[in-house]
């Protein structure tokens, strides 16, 4: 019983709960599951591999399980269930109650436990099919609390999640994916292992993992890759090539390489299928051919040992793994005018960080200590306004009491870390803001994010954004499309007006480095880059384990073709402070 797997269920218990109306409970439930979530999600720990729920039960027992922030007696005996028993009869007994299969729903957008009560009480609805076949029978509009567009939605939804099936967030996907690579390169004869294919480009989600092995021992390496304890299936199991599926469901290919040809099959097996294409053109017409064994000038072997090699002897300069897309790279490395992209580790500073004065896990210097620790110099506290009282936005009031402890924890650390007052301010729907300019221009900078109505016209939505933006209080527009990957589509705006509005405001765009965000995309970073419009990476930390997301925002930067220069808070305090509006 893994951590992603305990951490699903405490989640559908706070959900089942919530269905049944129970105060208190489901937030709780919530707030264990998603501790337990970050355990694994914890990309600090990308590089040091994260520590796993039964680690922890093993060396501690209960008394252990108790220690976690938000797990209390009562859960963690739960836990103690799960994992000695793999079943808790507790979530079974919920789930006879109320035999709905809530994973199946997750990830349509706008259906919560309330929503879902009601379809099953009403409708009788328990799966993804039948909530399907209703929405198309125009069953569910009759309904109180849905309409004709909430149906509309709904089946919009079953589409998306549809055609988002069989992908993986990337950085769920990392922490495990580390782990096992961790694991082979440990191994007796294994010379060098990596993962290829989009996971090396840090695309935003991955179908499955390709990894490369140099070992002169290959039946040992396919014996022991097959043999882990997070394969749920073995697909394939040869001398040099074996195939698994893992039990959080990522298919896994794994083969054995000659050291000679390591660099040739890393080349092939990382580029996307047109990079690789014009990569062996660019051969061709030098009378050479290349493949995954190397490049070849007929039956002999020019080079292939390493990536380096290859691209120097084609004419080129070395090309990122996270730029090879076809996107008029090769282009510039022959011309020699590759960009030097941002590099990993230059963030200095975090500009979205929510504590727990709103919906965050920790308090502000929880949060200040672990940024510390993450090499930062500055973060931003920026919780979320009055209008989202589920998040517990801050009103004005509030805001200034806030300010008075940023004040006490800045004083408590000076000299290790600044910790710079503001807001992750919600925008109304007529643009105006959640809070009066008074406020904001109190702020030492001001986020301004949508959260509602992302079903505008596309005229609308855009000059919704566009008011906010002149408003002379905002510094930085948080994750400027909306979407969330796999679940909800960006809404509809027009990316280049808004640029070319931000352009001329000096308003920031944030590359929001959450793994369900990771918004801008990587085409609007580079249309950004184009236009001069400066960007933020942030971690849009909700508790302590999430700071390091920025590494993927970085690896979303670099896709976009963005330089140090473009990220402003890649740059010291004073130099990103003299930037914005104020």
């Amino acid at each position: 019983m893994r951590n992603e797997e305990v951490a699903r269920i405490l989640f559908e218990i706070s959900e089942y709960l919530e269905m049944q109306n129970i105060a208190f409970k489901p937030r709780a439930y919530e707030k264990a599951a998603q501790t337990i979530a970050d355990l694994e999600e914890d990309i600090q720990t990308i590089a040091d591999l994260e520590e796993d729920i039964n680690d922890i039960y093993k060396k501690g027992g209960l008394k252990a399980l108790e220690e976690i922030p938000g797990v209390g007696k009562s859960i963690a005996e739960k836990i103690e269930e799960l994992l000695k028993t793999g079943k808790l009869k507790y979530y079974e007994g919920l789930k006879k109650r109320t035999p709905v299969d809530l994973s199946q729903f997750s990830n349509i957008e706008g259906l919560g436990p309330k929503k879902i009560k009601v379809l099953h009480q009403k409708l009788g609805i328990t799966s993804l099919e039948e909530l399907e076949q209703a929405a198309k029978k125009a069953r569910i509009q009759k309904l109180e609390g849905f309409g004709p567009k909430s149906e509309e939605n709904i089946l919009k939804g079953i589409e998306f999640a549809r055609g988002h099936k069989g992908r993986f967030l990337l950085g769920y996907a990392i922490p495990l994916a580390e782990k096992i690579e961790s694991r082979l390169k440990a191994l007796p004869g294994v010379e060098k292992a990596i993962i290829a294919g989009s996971y090396r480009r840090f695309k935003e989600t991955v179908g499955d993992l390709d990894m490369l092995v140099v070992s002169k021992k290959p039946k040992e390496v396919m014996d022991y890759f097959v043999s882990q304890p997070e394969v749920a299936r073995v697909l394939a199991h040869g001398k040099t090539k074996s195939s698994v599926t893992l039990e959080n469901g990522i298919d896994v290919d794994i083969r054995v390489v000659l050291a000679k040809s390591y660099g040739a099959a890393l080349a092939y097996f990382t580029g996307s299928k047109d990079h690789n294409v014009a990569m062996r053109i660019i051969a061709q017409k030098k009378g050479w051919k290349l493949n995954e064994y190397g490049l070849f000038d007929g039956q002999r072997q020019i080079t292939g040992k390493t990536e380096e090699e290859i691209y120097k002897k084609l004419g080129l300069t070395y090309v990122e793994p996270e730029m090879r897309e076809n996107w008029g790279e090769l282009e510039l490395s022959l011309k020699n005018k590759l960009p030097k992209l941002i590099g990993y580790g230059e963030l200095e500073g975090d500009l979205q960080v929510q504590s727990n004065w709103s919906d965050g896990a920790n308090s502000i210097k929880e949060l200040a200590q672990t940024a510390v620790k993450q090499g930062l110099k500055y973060i931003a506290i920026t919780d979320h306004t009055k209008r989202l009282a589920m998040a517990h936005g801050l009103d004005e009031k509030r805001l200034r009491e806030q300010a008075k402890e940023i004040d006490r924890v800045n004083k408590e650390m000076r000299g290790k870390i600044k910790i710079l007052k503001g807001s992750e301010c919600d925008i109304l729907k007529n643009g105006e803001l959640d809070l009066s300019d008074d406020a904001l221009k109190e702020l030492d900078i001001v986020g301004v994010s949508v959260h509602s109505y992302f079903n505008l016209p596309k005229e609308e939505q855009t000059e919704r954004i566009k008011k906010a933006m002149q408003n002379k209080n905002v510094d930085i527009i948080f994750h400027p499309t909306g979407r969330l990957i796999n679940r909800r589509k960006a809404y509809e705006v027009d990316m280049e007006e808004i640029i070319k509005v931000a352009k001329e405001t000096g308003t920031v765009f944030e590359i929001d480095a959450f793994p369900d965000r990771l918004d801008l995309n990587d085409e609007n970073i580079r249309k950004s880059v184009e236009a001069g419009v400066k960007m933020s990476i942030d971690s849009d930390a909700h508790s302590i384990g999430h700071f390091g997301y920025l590494e993927l925002g970085v690896a979303q930067a670099r896709r976009g073709w963005a330089k140090k220069s473009d990220i402003i808070n890649a740059w010291p305090l004073d130099k990103m402070k003299s930037f914005l509006k104020k």
